[in-house]
């Protein structure tokens, strides 16, 4: 599992190491959605939270990585844009029940002994008819290098999804092959598994 240590020696550098731009099925969706409260567990450098907030979104997010929650900042001052940064590891994060409009779990890998709790909590903290979008990579990634982790147990299927959201109801959801051109950590063709959900 990567560590505090592993994110902030990782974000350490000037360079924005995923990049400025938001992930593209974020920024597919996103402006299609009723705005509203959205969270972006680990979120690191801060590209996704700050494209949400430029497009009105009241944004709130987390990484236990300090290096990240700076550089996430810094580009929000870049866009003239706020949001709310809080440093937390996944599981100490405070999921208030029923508070977000939207989740967004972009890239974010949890080793499956803690991920069937983190996305429960996320489904906890989601207001009845909220969204949850993720975008991950499945177990066929670990053929590829174009990123990801290579602990097999941190990668994602569909149908373990299905099971720790399976109180929501699947708006969209699609297992595929793709070519990533987000940043040098994630560039390359790809294995990934996508999801738009909705909470009763």
């Amino acid at each position: 599992m990567y560590t505090k240590n592993f994110w902030n020696e990782r974000y350490a550098n000037e360079e924005y190491v995923y990049g400025k731009e938001p992930n593209e099925f974020l920024r597919s969706r996103l402006p299609n959605l009723k705005k509203g409260r959205i969270l972006f567990p680990c979120e690191g450098e801060g590209r996704n939270a700050v494209f949400a907030a430029g497009l009105g979104w009241e944004v709130f997010a987390f990484d236990q990585s300090e290096s990240g929650k700076e550089k996430a900042i810094a580009l929000a001052n870049e866009k003239n844009v706020s949001i709310h940064y809080e440093i937390s590891d996944v599981l100490g994060y405070p999921y208030a029940p029923e508070q977000m409009d939207m989740v967004a779990l972009i890239f974010s890998h949890f080793h499956k002994s803690i991920r069937t709790t983190v996305h429960r909590n996320c489904v906890r903290t989601l207001k009845p008819g909220g969204i949850l979008l993720l975008e991950a990579f499945s177990p066929d990634q670990l053929q590829y290098t174009s990123g990801g982790p290579k602990d097999p147990d941190m990668l994602c299927h569909l149908k373990d999804l299905r099971m720790d959201f399976s109180e929501m109801n699947v708006e969209y959801e699609e297992a595929l092959e793709t070519e990533l051109n987000e940043s040098p950590f994630h560039k390359g063709k790809a294995a990934i598994v996508r999801l738009v959900l909705r909470k009763n």
